[in-house]
């Protein structure tokens, strides 16, 4: 099985600068490969999970650290920011350090960091540690999917980017049960750390089993873009500051935030025009101008916003509404996350269908989505978790079959040793879009709320009633129906962009089903700079 040289890494070059010289095709799969495979989706998913769990058990952490929500609301920007600013990186250190060194310093790192978290007791100390522990989990995700690119045929690839997308569909729900299980009726809230160590120790004798011990690729370390890095890790660092604390400190009427949003998109443009321009990029944008890639990306920066009307808002809603708990809401999050494991490998079984089109699986997906987003948007004060079902079970289906066809989609038009250029980028946007996504919707969910109480008030402040004690309980209601008309206005408008980019998904460049009755495909040559390269798994047509 062959290492680093293999995938020829960011830029596709040896340190001569040449191509990589020996065998261009994918090493063999093999037991060893698959559990190596199995460690590192387990990795991501550990990954996922963590970063959620920080986000839900804030409260609880606020208390062990002793600090107001305000201040404690860092907690959850550190670990966020330190996740997101790794990823365009991780790649390039991945193949450098070898794919096997590199992800078990990161599980290490993760692993040792949980353990310590439970006896941080100093707030500024706590928020270091997470911030150094997102860093250390940002790196996981995108080896996944370099993993898939690298090592499965082509008549399994598909299934990789099954597992793949259980990073974005299954990790974030099944947090939730997590962490209602340790907040529970005997509370074990160290274990909101620990609970990732199992698996870590798991995914690092999996990974260490089935993968060889590449050596370092030193002569690689001359030729990072270290100028573009020093600009887009504090770029984007920035940019999650904005996005995570803005609706906190009231946007652009703090100037905090608004220098905040204006340096983070100065740096993280200075950092593209570096990567262009750089012989050995981190990431390369000049494969953004293939359609299937500009376009599909920008579609699932779009989805990675309507997904979260799966779990935020019934969350919110029910919280509100009836105090429900994470324990009451996890039913709702697992009716997502656990039919992925036979929902997303079928859908890529169905794209492997000659007579199968990947763009109307995709957009069907997103019109699962728009009926799951209209179907809650009917919710009144009078709604459990029950009436939050049928709607969950189309997010389960249209959530893989949009993630699963556009990874196939895109993933089609990259040849093999640009992987690591779509793995930094695809993880980059999909940190991006879930941060994105949620401070939109809070935003505009608060926004909604004021609309709304300040009409009622005005309505019922216009009423002529015989007792002073109705207009009391009007004015007591307020509240909670402004919750449900926002709720409401929010899942409408989810539901109306999924459907409006439904015919979008039809633009993308059609690819057929790969042809398995050839058997596996030639060694690929090394693409020249002034023409695209050949399809990864499938040929592109026009």
């Amino acid at each position: 099985m062959t290492g680093a040289p293999a995938m020829a890494g960011p830029g596709g070059q040896a340190p001569a600068g040449g191509p990589p010289k020996g065998p261009g095709g994918p090493p063999p799969f093999t037991r060893r490969t698959a559990a190596a495979l199995a460690g590192i989706l387990l990795g991501a998913l550990m990954s996922g999970v963590n970063n959620r769990v920080g986000a839900l058990a804030l409260t609880d952490i606020s208390a062990q650290v002793g600090a107001a929500s305000d201040a404690a609301s860092w907690i959850e920007t550190s670990y966020t920011a330190g996740e997101l600013l790794v990823m365009p990186f991780a790649g390039w250190f991945a193949i450098t350090l070898g794919l096997r060194r590199f992800h078990q310093i990161a599980l290490a790192i993760c692993c040792f960091i949980a353990i310590l978290l439970p006896f941080t007791l100093n707030l500024q100390l706590f928020i270091g540690l997470r911030f150094v522990q997102g860093m250390a989990a940002g790196c996981l995700v995108p080896v996944l999917m370099m993993a898939a690119l690298k090592f499965m045929p082509a008549n399994i690839r598909l299934h990789g980017l099954a597992l793949y997308s259980m990073t974005a569909t299954v990790a974030p729900n099944i947090a939730v049960s997590f962490t209602a299980f340790w907040q529970g009726e005997a509370p074990l809230w160290q274990w909101l750390y620990w609970q990732i160590i199992p698996a870590g120790i798991c995914a690092a004798a999996l990974v260490h089993w089935g993968l060889p011990n590449d050596p370092i690729i030193w002569p690689r370390f001359r030729q990072g873009n270290w100028l573009g890095m020093s600009l887009g890790i504090p770029g984007l660092g920035l940019l999650v500051v904005a996005l995570t604390q803005g609706n906190r400190l009231e946007w652009f009427e703090t100037p905090f935030i608004t220098w905040s949003l204006c340096a983070s998109v100065l740096l993280i443009l200075a950092y593209i025009v570096t990567e262009w321009r750089h012989s050995a990029p981190f990431i390369k944008p000049q494969l953004l101008a293939r359609r299937n890639l500009w376009l599909g990306f920008s579609l699932l920066l779009c989805v990675l916003v309507l997904m979260l009307s799966a779990s935020l808002i019934p969350a919110t809603a029910l919280g509100a509404l009836h105090g429900f708990k994470a324990l009451q809401v996890a039913p709702l999050s697992l009716i997502v996350a656990v039919p992925q494991v036979l929902v997303a490998p079928a859908v890529a079984l169905l794209l492997y269908r000659k007579w199968i089109d990947a763009r109307l699986v995709l957009s069907t997906g997103l019109i699962f989505i728009g009926i799951a987003c209209w179907i809650n948007s009917r919710i009144t004060a009078t709604w459990m978790a029950d009436q939050f079902v049928l709607a969950q079970i189309l997010q389960c289906l249209g959530q893989p079959m949009f993630i699963v066809s556009l990874l196939f989609l895109a993933t089609s038009v990259v040849h093999p040793m640009e992987g690591p250029y779509i793995a930094g980028t695809v993880n980059t946007i999909r940190a991006f879009g879930t941060t994105l996504g949620s401070a939109l919707i809070e935003k505009f969910l608060e926004y909604r709320e004021a609309f709304h109480a300040e009409h009622m008030q005005d309505s019922i402040g216009r009423l002529t009633l015989p007792m002073q004690e109705t207009t009391r309980d009007l004015f007591a209601v307020v509240p909670q129906q402004a919750l449900i008309l926002s709720s409401a206005d929010v899942l409408i408008v989810l539901g109306s962009f999924a459907f409006l980019l439904a015919p979008v998904g039809l633009l993308l460049k059609h690819i057929p089903a790969p042809d398995l009755s050839k058997g596996p495909p030639p060694a690929p040559v090394a693409p020249r700079r002034d023409a695209p390269p050949p399809a990864a798994s499938a040929p592109v047509t026009s």
